[in-house]
């Protein structure tokens, strides 16, 4: 009976070489298997998961050898859980025909999840200006929630101070490797309609002439749109800061657009111009203008080909 007193008195030896902030750590996070679909994405992830060789080769080594880093998820209220770090080796793991993904679990708020899931992705070697723009933002309105401050739009002019006295971009800023101006320009991008901003993760618009569209309304950046369609060419940064400023008088219309976009910009080559009314009826409706000129090239090319062979 003094044996199992004396036991019960005992402090477990992890107890005594842990600190309590560790203990209540160990109770937060814990590894376990779980079906694939229990696991839901994460909102609003800005990061895209593409299937490219690299999926692909990710795809043979789950089939061969699983999974062998865990997922990071956090749980639900309603039981299942929610992907925080790990979307392609989920995405590899339901292509190799896999029903459960070996997960670490972890209590997190919304703001330790966003956090998280931005830092771990921004390690990737390519990065589209899209999703570092949408990251960027979420973390830094992240940074700002948990400084006990409102968000402010675009996070580009108050910013929270943190204890230290840093605020939260200049926090960002050391932590991305950025400045604060490219980091306001990224966050910009977040402005953009999904079309023009596919012209820039494409690198058909560069990212200054961009940050000035940014500040186009929705209306004014559809027509910028078709302009970009019917003339088959995309804007200069000088171009784009004579739309932000036609923009901001409220004079930006439709064929103020055009008649910006035909402006010849610094070192353009002479190019030759035909009326659209001519020629179209030599297409189908809706036919791109740059697939337009493929055809005629084409056509000229078998022209010249055929009038050298009848001169033989």
């Amino acid at each position: 009976m003094a044996t199992n007193s004396v036991a019960g008195l005992l402090t477990p030896v992890d107890e005594l070489f842990s600190t309590q902030a560790e203990r209540d750590e160990a109770k937060r996070e814990h590894l376990q298997d779980i079906p694939l679909s229990a696991i839901s994405e994460f909102p609003s992830h800005p990061f895209k998961v593409r299937m490219d060789e690299s999926m692909t080769k990710m795809v043979e080594s789950v089939q061969e050898r699983g999974v062998l880093s865990p997922v990071l998820v956090r749980p639900m209220p309603d039981g299942t859980y929610q992907m925080v770090s790990g979307h392609r080796r989920k995405m590899a793991s339901e292509l190799a025909g896999k029903e459960t993904l070996p997960c670490i679990v972890r209590d997190l708020t919304d703001d330790e999840a966003i956090l998280i899931m931005v830092d771990s992705n921004l390690q990737r070697e390519t990065i589209l200006p899209s999703e570092r723009a949408f990251a960027y933002k979420m973390k830094l309105d992240a940074m700002k929630r948990q400084a006990g401050r409102p968000s402010k739009e675009n996070g580009a002019t108050v910013l929270p101070h943190f204890s230290d006295g840093k605020k939260s971009r200049e926090i960002l800023a050391e932590q991305s490797g950025e400045s604060h101006e490219q980091i306001r320009k990224y966050i910009r991008l977040t402005n953009l309609v999904p079309a023009l901003l596919d012209l820039v993760d494409d690198n058909k618009i560069a990212l200054r002439p961009a940050v000035e569209l940014s500040y186009l309304t929705e209306k004014e950046q559809a027509d910028l749109l078709e302009t970009i369609s019917s003339e088959d060419c995309t804007p200069s940064h000088a171009q784009a800061i004579k739309m932000r400023e036609f923009s901001k008088e409220g004079k930006l219309t439709p064929e103020v657009l055009l008649s910006i976009m035909q402006e010849e910009k610094p070192n353009q080559k002479e190019q030759f111009k035909m009326p659209k009314e001519r020629i179209s009826r030599f297409f189908a409706p809706g036919t791109p203008a740059r697939a337009m000129e493929e055809t005629i090239v084409k056509a000229l090319e078998m022209y010249r080909k055929r009038q050298r062979e009848t001169a033989r």
